[in-house]
């Protein structure tokens, strides 16, 4: 067999792992998930470390490259990583949520593998099982463009990843029992730049450097568990390249609130005195703030950096305000060569709009939160094994969800298995109105979306008029400010099954997610990938026999 025939057909075939994507490059992974003892706000705790390290490694990739990562478990619990916003094209058997995959038993390992199709930008992994994600294996995930699609700015000196978060002293055991009896997570102790806080001692060593007359890249993304931050740089401003995925419009701030699961891409020159300056991460939206910092240092500097930190913002008018400055840049290519804004998505009419109110209540004197009266329960056998098994009716029913809220009282809460389906290529609507006091950060896997539209009060038809329906960012997370609503418009292309989920731990663990069903109905290669040949299978499938793969 010739050599070219050879790589036909490893390029049809659906491999041990995965599906092999041909001339795109592949970058492995070795990955061991241990336990560790470290002191992130001066307090010894158990930590959840990746390769030794907290956060865990950067993942360094490029547009189309092919991800194989071997994680090898050695907690005392089944564990699973999810990916936050990257696509997983027609792959969500890899995306790593509990309505996807079987989490990875202890002891043992799986091996992800999953191509960056067709994008660019700053993403981040963490943990979906239990509360993992409150003892860390978190870290970034960059997709820089390829070599031959221009980038709208000029290369940086380095490019830097800024991971921010709240952060417990109590152990993510702890935190799991506290949601499990009944009762809330409270109120975090910390704030954590890359997974430490600045003492102010004198004695802090710098988490970057920069040399005088540089200009750097800093990827900043909120891996918190309960708050929105904001973030500034001593003496600095930042202008925004990218978000989520996109490249946006270039304007400067002084600070950026950063709601839980976003990241954003900034351009900061070192223009000042070369000496020490602060990177400040504060809370928004609380009665006390707690602040973490982090040292940036010149180069062959000289001084420390000034005690007296910049101010943050006050109010969520102004973070309103903010996010509708941001603009999507029509005239940069993202990931393929021609121009993000050649896709006029305001052009295309809505085929169905749903509503998702959010709600908190209690089930048997337990609180619970919900989406329109439904609160999501986990079953053991994920959604999509018992969908493409053909077992789903044992498992769930779709669209015990209704597209708009029920008309009866908010406190009366459903616990069932939440899944919507939608239909292939519908361009849908979605509106989240947040009647709560708390601003809410929700998340869509499998896709990027148009966050068109944000106001206070509740929506109605006719506040389409105010859509931005020209150069929204194409994002992966959308906040949702107190007594407010919000959005999205997308086309559901990637067949799959796509957790749709409040980006606060505390809210997703006890039911403030679901799942949407994009079916694969003429089981085509063209349309989603097979169940891959190594999948953990787990609940009622465990024993039945495979079904039989799709075809072209």
């Amino acid at each position: 067999m010739s050599g070219m025939m050879l790589m036909l057909l490893l390029c049809l075939s659906v491999g041990t792992i995965s599906v092999v994507h041909c001339g795109n490059p592949y970058l492995f992974f070795t990955w061991n998930v241990t336990y560790g003892t470290l002191s992130p706000l001066g307090v010894p705790q158990q930590v959840i470390l990746i390769n030794g390290q907290f956060p865990g490694p950067n993942i360094n990739s490029t547009t189309n490259n092919n991800i194989v990562l071997n994680v090898f478990n050695n907690l005392d619990e089944p564990f699973l990583l999810t990916w936050n916003g990257i696509q997983q094209r027609k792959n969500s058997w890899q995306d790593g949520t509990l309505g996807t995959m079987c989490p990875i038993p202890p002891g043992t390992n799986y091996t992800y593998q999953f191509q960056v199709k067709d994008q660019i930008g700053s993403f981040m992994y963490y943990p979906t099982t239990a509360m993992h994600k409150a003892a860390g294996a978190f870290g970034g995930l960059r997709v820089n463009s390829r070599l031959l699609i221009p980038v709208p700015y000029a290369d940086p000196e380095d490019d830097y990843t800024v991971l921010i978060g709240d952060w417990y002293t109590k152990s993510h055991t702890q935190l799991k029992k506290l949601l499990e009896s009944g009762r809330s997570m409270a109120r975090p102790e910390g704030v954590l730049i890359n997974g430490k806080s600045s003492k102010g001692d004198g004695k802090d060593e710098p988490l970057f450097v920069m040399k005088p007359g540089k200009t750097y890249k800093y990827r900043i993304c909120n891996v918190g568990l309960k708050n929105s931050l904001n973030f500034r740089i001593q003496g600095h401003s930042m202008t925004l390249v990218e978000m989520e995925g996109s490249h946006t419009v270039q304007n400067t701030y002084d600070s950026f609130d950063v709601h839980l699961g976003q990241c954003f891409s900034v351009l900061v020159t070192a223009d000042k005195d070369p000496k020490d300056y602060y990177m400040v991460a504060s809370t928004r939206f609380t009665k006390s703030v707690l602040t973490g910092k982090g040292i940036i240092r010149y180069e062959n500097g000289k001084g420390p950096a000034a005690p007296e930190l910049p101010k943050a913002p006050v109010g969520w008018a102004w973070s309103l305000n903010q996010f509708r400055s941001f603009r999507w840049n029509l005239t940069a290519s993202a990931a393929r060569p021609n121009p993000q804004g050649s896709y006029h998505y305001g052009k295309i009419n809505i085929t169905r709009t749903i509503k998702l109110v959010n709600s908190a209540s209690k089930v048997d004197s337990k609180l619970r939160y919900a989406i329109n009266g439904i609160s999501h329960v986990d079953p053991e056998t994920p959604l999509k094994l018992a969908d493409y098994y053909k077992v789903y009716d044992k498992v769930f029913k779709f669209d015990t969800m209704k597209d708009t809220p029920p008309a009866t009282a908010a406190d009366k809460i459903t616990m069932v298995p939440n899944v919507v389906n939608i239909t292939m290529k519908d361009f849908v609507e979605i509106i989240f109105e947040n009647p709560e006091k708390s601003l809410q950060t929700w998340h869509l896997d499998g896709y990027s979306f148009f966050s068109v539209a944000s106001e206070p009060g509740t929506w109605t038809p006719e506040k389409r008029r105010n859509y931005n329906l020209l150069d929204a960012v194409s994002r992966y997370t959308v906040q949702v400010f107190p007594k407010s609503w919000a959005a999205i418009l997308l086309t559901f292309d990637n067949a799959g099954m796509w957790n749709v989920r409040s980006e606060q731990p505390e809210r997703r663990y006890l039911g403030q997610q679901f799942y949407v069903g994009v079916e694969n109905i003429a089981r085509s290669l063209r349309n989603e990938y097979n169940m891959p040949d190594n999948a953990l299978v787990c609940g009622i499938v465990k024993d039945m026999p495979k079904p039989a793969p799709y075809s072209m």
